[in-house]
């Protein structure tokens, strides 16, 4: 009987409406939360097939729910440089903060698209609700191993020592200085001119090179050669390099260096124009210029010139702050002012992010509906970028949802109306009898 099917469809309607105001309802609730991916609820009819063309069966209404978890919500700038956010598409990886404090052999894995991560106790980037920060560690040198991109077995929970002191040796240094051309022609005096660069060694000890410049004065004419010793305070003032520097006297490139001679130590290369140095604590790079560079060492009619000395390295330093870039390194800056790349955030990636299952905490995880995952670096393939200092907003538009909150008020009471006419109907039928 066809009114039959029209109390079904009603009480259909009804139930789908309820299910569309629970999403509502949810994603008004979250409108403040951030990361949180709205839910959707779709209706799809039902369609009941009669052997007559005369009656209709009305079949109602069913629902499907799921979320949006490819709808992402509006960056904002926070304070915490630890803040972290994904500008485009994938998730970064996080573990459970019991796993950590049990020491776990394996972490289980969750997916966000943001978090504010913090140091605990420990040194642990986590969130408030337990959620830590997982990524590859670097090497002592900042570099990177090469870890499988279809497995995060590989992945550490980030941990930062915020109370240990780091040395920063010095490895390169630059060499600019002016050699007067007066010194190197006949009758000079021949006075060696001597240069102290400090440098700092492997435990952040005060070390120097001590430079002595030793004119060659020609019987006639004009030499354009100097003798370049170093000697090391860290090897108790031994020699470490001795160079013969000749210099050009051309109308082009007057001035600058046309060849390096290397008596001992490490050899010249004229394509960097560096001079590896072994000193006590290991090597130096020491760069006096390329052939014919005007910005490394000259010879020129002026007086003994130290004019472009630089090196890296500092004394012994504390860290100060960390940040991530957009590439997903996270650097300790340290407050000697340098920076030390210490974990690499890879950004996760599935074929379909709404097949992943969503779990508490805007959290999400791996599913055959999802496909497989891939850990890309931040900004490759169709990943965007790590930012830090931000965070990624609901996904709700409180507007639009009260305007379908509205909508779903009015079709659930037009369906219970539906309900009310059936039964008025079914009455009257029942009173046919009497």
């Amino acid at each position: 009987m066809t009114i039959s099917s029209s109390l079904n469809a009603g009480v259909a309607g009804l139930n789908a409406n309820a299910n569309r105001l629970a999403t509502i309802s949810d994603n008004i609730a979250n409108s403040a939360t951030y990361g949180y991916k709205r839910a959707q609820t779709d209706f799809h009819s039902v369609v009941i097939h009669g052997n007559s063309n005369t009656s209709y069966s009305a079949g109602g209404v069913r629902t499907t729910n799921f979320r949006l978890i490819d709808d992402r919500g509006p960056l904002i700038a926070t304070t915490n440089s630890t803040d972290l956010a994904i500008d485009g598409r994938g998730f970064l990886a996080v573990t459970d903060a019991s796993a950590v404090t049990a020491n776990a052999s394996s972490y289980p894995i969750s997916l966000v698209t943001t978090g504010s991560f913090r140091a605990d106790s420990d040194g642990v980037l986590r969130t408030a609700t337990g959620q830590v920060l997982m990524g590859w560690p670097a090497n002592a040198d900042g570099s990177l191993n090469t870890y499988p991109r279809d497995t995060m077995a590989a992945l550490e929970p980030v941990r930062i020592n915020a109370n240990q002191y780091v040395g920063n040796p010095t490895s390169e240094m630059r060499l600019g200085v002016n050699l007067p051309a007066s010194e190197s022609v006949s009758g000079a005096s021949g006075t060696p001119h001597d240069l102290t660069v400090e440098y700092f060694g492997n435990l952040g000890t005060s070390e120097a090179l001590e430079f002595t410049f030793i004119p060659t004065v020609p019987t006639s004419g004009t030499s354009n050669t100097w003798t370049m010793e170093v000697h090391d305070s860290a090897s108790g003032g031994a020699l470490v390099g001795e160079y013969e520097l000749t210099f050009n006297d051309t109308q082009i490139g007057g001035g600058t260096l046309a060849s390096v001679t290397a008596t001992s130590g490490g050899a010249y290369d004229a394509a960097t124009g560096e001079i590896q140095l072994t000193v006590g604590g290991g090597s130096i790079k020491l760069d006096i210029g390329e052939i014919g560079e005007a910005n490394g060492m000259t010879q020129l009619a002026s007086t003994f010139s130290p004019v472009a000395i630089s090196k890296n390295g500092t004394t012994v330093a504390t860290l100060s702050s960390v940040e991530v870039d957009e590439k997903g390194y996270l650097y300790a800056v340290y407050d000697q002012g340098f920076t030390r790349r210490i974990y690499q955030l890879p950004v996760v990636d599935v074929p379909n992010p709404n097949g992943l299952i969503a779990t508490n905490n805007q959290s999400y995880q791996i599913s055959p509906a999802s496909g497989p995952f891939y850990l890309w670096d931040a900004g490759d393939g169709p990943t965007g970028s790590t930012v830090g200092f931000s965070r990624e907003e609901s996904a709700t538009d409180v507007a639009a949802e009260l305007t379908q909150l509205i909508q779903t008020q009015r079709a659930y009471s037009s369906n219970a109306k539906v309900i009310q006419t059936v039964d008025e109907m079914l009455q009257e039928t029942t009173n046919i009898k009497r």
